[in-house]
């Protein structure tokens, strides 16, 4: 697959319906879908049980994005017996932007993790902003957390408000004008790695989204348990695309054992 086709292979899949969404908010994107054998009342027998997985989508933070396209990786990994939350949150043009983005997480994963009871803290899966997402949320005292592999992360806020990516997506989502450098500053993994808590990210050479630079500046400036994985010839979407190579490496870090071919 080329990475021109990376998006059009991923946003082509058939959305995947959970087996069991909960709110945790009165705002119609303040919702989790879970995904698996623990969704319901109780685990189905003869299925492995794994640590939960929350999934944080991106989209630069607008609400012209939802967390849809991730729902074949979500039904891939509860395929493996893996308990998956996707969580939805407010974005910006539609009640979100900082603060309500930010808050809308953390109460994401704190319920997610109340609907899978026993499986250990979450481990958060983000893609994109989302990537960015979960490092913020890895990063909050007190935080549930204990493990984040973000893929294609928007994790140098500075950097990416520099570059100007997607048409000023960092501005939109933190609000333009007087104190944005503060703001920037306040919100950036960069700044604010996460203390004790591993973190992998999974980034293309080729990605035309969110530059490869990107995750290396966070790296650089990260303590050592950040692992930066650079995929060679990779785009912005294959790693969440079921059968790709990339997500079989994606779903080894996630403990799947012998992902298929």
């Amino acid at each position: 697959m080329s990475v021109a086709d990376e998006e059009t292979a991923l946003l082509g899949l058939a959305p995947v319906a959970p087996d069991r969404t909960v709110a945790y908010g009165p705002h119609p994107d303040q919702i989790v879908d879970l995904y698996g054998p623990w969704a319901g009342d109780g685990p189905r027998p003869g299925v492995a049980r794994g640590p939960l997985v929350v999934l944080l989508h991106g989209g630069f933070w607008r609400a012209a994005y939802d967390r849809r396209y991730l729902s074949p990786f979500a039904a891939e990994l509860a395929g493996h017996g893996l308990p998956v939350a996707l969580a939805e949150y407010r974005r910006v043009g539609a009640g979100g932007g900082a603060p309500q983005t930010f808050e809308d997480v953390t109460a994401g994963i704190a319920t997610a993790a109340r609907e899978v009871p026993g499986a250990g803290g979450p481990v958060l899966v983000g893609h994109s902003a989302g990537g960015h997402l979960a490092l913020l949320a890895a990063a909050r005292p007190g935080t549930p957390v204990t493990r984040v592999l973000a893929v294609s992360p928007v994790a140098d806020l500075a950097r990416a408000h520099a570059l100007g990516l997607s048409n000023g997506a960092v501005a939109e989502l933190l609000g333009a004008g007087p104190g944005l450098p503060e703001r920037i500053a306040a919100a950036d993994p960069a700044r604010r790695p996460p203390a004790g808590i591993p973190v992998t990210i999974l980034h293309g050479t080729d990605d035309p989204d969110v530059p490869l630079d990107i995750s290396r500046r966070y790296a650089a400036a990260s303590p050592s348990d950040t692992d930066l994985r650079e995929l060679p010839g990779v785009g912005h979407y294959a790693p969440l695309t079921p059968g790709t190579p990339s997500c079989r490496t994606l779903l080894g870090l996630l403990g799947v054992p012998h992902p298929p071919t």
